[in-house]
């Protein structure tokens, strides 16, 4: 009974941990991702309310490779309630294949979330993140602003992925 016991417990956290980088129902990933193109500064545009973010402005997020191919993640904002930078550095790798944006990034040990590139511009200018479930939204750019029509083109994408868009936080940028 104790071997039962301790093999469903196993299976149940595999379960819950696999959940964690799942991607919402109707969401797929792109292909024909190229890692080398994405590494680099990216400027948080818009995003989903969620708790470790909160209060956040001026939020970056830097990607870089790790000596063992893993991806390096160092996410920086200035929290204007204490008004001073935090910054919470993880490391990403991928679900699937190299080639697909479907990602699992942990800033906690085992913990995964799902990171899924659902929208990227040819010339990696852009993104449009999702986690393992539609509570979870980035936009992305390599500049601290997009243009009015390509944010509003992104937020229309989210929109029609189920996404709540009337939520989302533009976030301030210098």
């Amino acid at each position: 009974m104790k071997k039962f016991c301790l093999t469903a417990s196993l299976a149940l956290l595999l379960f819950l941990l696999s959940a964690c980088v799942s991607i919402p129902e109707g969401v797929k990933p792109i292909d024909d991702f190229q890692l080398e193109r994405y590494l680099g500064k990216w400027y948080e545009i818009a995003r989903l309310d969620h708790s470790f973010e909160r209060g956040l402005e001026q939020v970056t997020a830097t990607y870089s490779l790790n000596p063992d191919g893993s991806v390096r993640v160092l996410n920086r904002g200035f929290n204007t309630t204490k008004q001073q930078w935090q910054e919470a550095e993880g490391r990403a790798q991928f679900v699937d294949s190299p080639q697909v944006g479907r990602l699992k990034v942990s800033f906690f040990g085992p913990f995964y979330g799902g990171y899924n590139i659902v929208e990227l511009d040819a010339h990696y200018q852009y993104a449009l993140i999702v986690g393992n479930d539609r509570s979870y939204l980035w936009i992305l750019a390599r500049t601290p602003r997009l243009d009015s029509t390509t944010q509003q083109g992104l937020i229309q994408r989210a929109q029609a992925l189920g996404f709540a868009t009337d939520q989302l936080i533009l976030v301030k940028q210098p």
